[in-house]
């Protein structure tokens, strides 16, 4: 048995054992709805209202960085901004827009200790991935620095990519690349700032270079907003000689389709 399998039977086992478990839990704490807490059938789901709030991005879009279109253009089709500014990665994805609804989904996790949230948010990310996680060699998340690590306690991107790792049967690098400096929030930054922020912020752990070089790999992160935070990441993934490089995030600020 090879070791994708003997996981999923590993799992499974673990699943009949705690069922029991899950049936007390449930008489307990009644499943409710992860953003409004109304009754529903099952832990971990959304209530009817709460899950028509959400905009998932779908096809058409752009296949660099994921941009919607309003129309479907054709295939390979690319955003005007892929042309004129080619990022250091391969392709982006991301899996709803950043609006009010999301936002909430978000911030339950990065702020209020949701990590209850992360198992399915990462449900949402895994199929808006495009089939690159079945294509790549390990997930990594973009990391904290160590003293905003204490004083968090846990990294929101490293909650999302370890459930996407084990709901993928995929390896799991949470120390593979590193921020080696400690950086300004980015919230509240314009787009200039926020790249000379985090130039130079990440490095790959000594000792864990063949972790990357030549390898296909999935760098995830909650939010993308200028892009900023993920690009310096990237940038030091290629340095180490990573062969594909996609961005996948939770969410996407969007203004608006092209």
């Amino acid at each position: 048995m090879g070791l994708c399998g003997f996981g999923r039977l590993r799992r499974l086992e673990r699943t009949l054992l705690l069922r029991p478990l899950a049936f007390v839990v449930d008489l307990v704490y009644p499943p409710g709805c992860a953003f409004c807490g109304v009754a529903t059938g099952r832990h971990r789901g959304l209530c009817p209202k709460c899950w028509s709030a959400l905009r998932f991005i779908e096809r058409p879009y752009c296949e660099v960085l994921g941009v919607p279109f309003s129309h479907d253009l054709g295939p390979g089709i690319l955003s005007a901004e892929a042309i004129a500014n080619p990022p250091p990665f391969d392709r982006l994805r991301s899996a709803a827009y950043h609006d009010d609804a999301v936002r909430n989904l978000v911030h339950g996790l990065k702020y209020r200790d949701r990590t209850d949230l992360a198992p399915m948010m990462a449900v949402w990310m895994l199929r808006a991935a495009d089939g690159t996680i079945e294509r790549c060699d390990a997930i990594l998340p973009v990391p904290l620095h160590r003293t905003r690590m204490f004083s968090r306690k846990f990294n929101q991107a490293a909650e999302l990519a370890r459930h996407m790792a084990q709901q993928s049967d995929k390896p799991f690098l949470p120390g593979t690349l590193l921020r080696i400096r400690r950086t300004r929030q980015q919230v509240g930054l314009g787009a200039r700032a926020r790249e000379d922020n985090v130039r130079g912020a990440f490095a790959v752990a000594k000792g864990h270079e063949g972790d990357v070089a030549g390898k296909r790999l999935v760098l995830v992160d909650d939010v993308y907003t200028t892009g900023a935070t993920v690009a310096a990441a990237a940038r030091a993934l290629r340095k180490a000689g990573a062969a594909d490089i996609t961005v996948l995030t939770f969410a996407r600020a969007l203004s608006e389709t092209i």
